[in-house]
């Protein structure tokens, strides 16, 4: 994809160097060229004309090293393909690759000395260029939506998929390893119907910021989007401060490209595996982490699964309709101004705290006595004693699990 940024950036480039410069894609398309033309050759003409390098360059140069190089390759002439020596510079954003810039030796140049000598000089240039291309092209890029698709596949349970994403370079010998499931908090029906009328669109969004995200996140090995949600492949470290960090950036990307106010986006992980083969159970507890902090204010916006309490046994349901109580029945039929349940489910959430849920709400202590004194009244039985305390605060999470995001 051509873009006037990046072609004005390698222009600039390539009046520095004083070479002829090009500009590829991770999948060998040709993004931007310099109008310098003293030292093109066969391969530079034929890519130009074509867009896209040939198979038989494409390997000579891979032969070198350049999908894993950090720094400058020197890739010398190869006579049987026309193609003079150049030098590969790998773009990266804080160690994300996004493309390739070459550097063509003159006709009559014998060593990269002099280019490799110039490169520093126009590092500020090289990472502007860098930049552009990871916001503008990366995440279309064929190479990366293939592996966005396998990797999902794996998440999914493809158990081609798997064994393809454990060979990863960025996967392989990282474990433990733990998968997010990420999503934007969407209180406004507008806005969701809004995004379920494009699912192109909302899958684009959430690939293109959680790749945003991620990037320069040292655990965060491999990100992918879904309609509703992102999927990101962790490598399980202590603490959660650069977790918290990828959820800030979700959220400040998700609402640039949607156009809405920033909102309390949610992360959800799973527990850490060793076996890839439990990729897809390990995708499973993420989502429902993510939909436990959907649906319950008290689980907050970053949360394991573990710590999802009685959602953990609601999940295994698969959609089913939660069953209904005869005690919380009788409650929500006699709580129509929601005075009653809200104080119950703090208090069961709170250890039988009256003081925190009367501060929490903004009540006097002796109103939330009187709350449980009305329910005491309507169910006819003690709500904080044993099995009635049990089935009321389970009915309560199963009432809000039914309202959860279907990821």
């Amino acid at each position: 994809m051509q873009s006037p940024d990046a072609e004005r950036a390698v222009e600039e480039i390539a009046q520095a160097l004083g070479h002829g410069v090009s500009v590829e894609d991770l999948d060998g398309d040709l993004i931007a060229y310099s109008s310098h033309q003293a030292s093109a050759d066969q391969v530079r003409v034929n890519f130009l004309l074509s867009k896209k390098v040939p198979a038989d360059v494409s390997a000579w140069q891979l032969s070198h090293g350049i999908a894993t190089a950090v720094r400058p390759v020197v890739v010398p002439a190869n006579a049987s393909l026309g193609m003079h020596g150049r030098v590969c510079v790998p773009l990266l954003v804080r160690g994300f690759r996004v493309g390739y810039l070459w550097v063509l030796h003159e006709q009559d140049e014998e060593a990269p000395d002099a280019i490799l000598a110039a490169l520093p000089g126009v590092r500020p240039l090289l990472d502007r260029l860098a930049e552009q291309l990871l916001d503008t092209n990366t995440p279309e890029s064929d190479a990366r939506r293939r592996r966005e698709a396998e990797f999902l596949a794996a998440c999914e349970g493809d158990a081609a998929a798997v064994e393809s994403v454990a060979g990863w370079p960025e996967v392989q010998g990282r474990s433990p390893w733990t998968v997010g499931s990420m999503m934007e908090r969407i209180e406004d029906p507008d806005t969701a119907l809004a995004e379920q009328a494009d699912p192109e669109a909302s899958v684009l969004l959430q690939r293109i910021s959680a790749l945003q995200a991620t990037v320069g996140i040292r655990p965060a090995l491999f990100s992918a989007g879904t309609q509703q949600h992102a999927v990101i492949l962790f490598r399980d470290l202590p603490g959660r401060a650069e977790h918290a960090e990828i959820l800030k950036r979700y959220g400040a990307e998700i609402s640039l490209r949607g156009g809405h106010p920033e909102r309390p986006d949610m992360l959800g992980l799973s527990e850490p595996f060793t076996d890839l083969r439990r990729l897809p159970e390990a995708y499973e507890q993420s989502k429902t982490a993510v939909q436990a902090a959907a649906v319950d204010p008290q689980i907050g916006p970053l949360t394991d699964y573990r710590d999802t309490g009685v959602y953990q046994f609601l999940a295994t349901g698969k959609g089913a309709l939660p069953g209904r109580s005869v005690h919380f029945a009788d409650l929500q039929e006699q709580d129509r101004n929601a005075e009653l349940l809200p104080v119950l489910e703090l208090l069961f959430d709170t250890d039988g705290s009256v003081a925190d849920v009367a501060a929490q709400l903004h009540l006097h202590r002796s109103s939330v006595y009187n709350r449980l004194a009305r329910v005491r009244s309507i169910i006819g039985a003690d709500p904080l004693k044993g099995r009635v305390r049990l089935e009321l605060h389970l009915s309560m999470k199963a009432a809000r699990w039914a309202g959860r995001p279907r990821l």
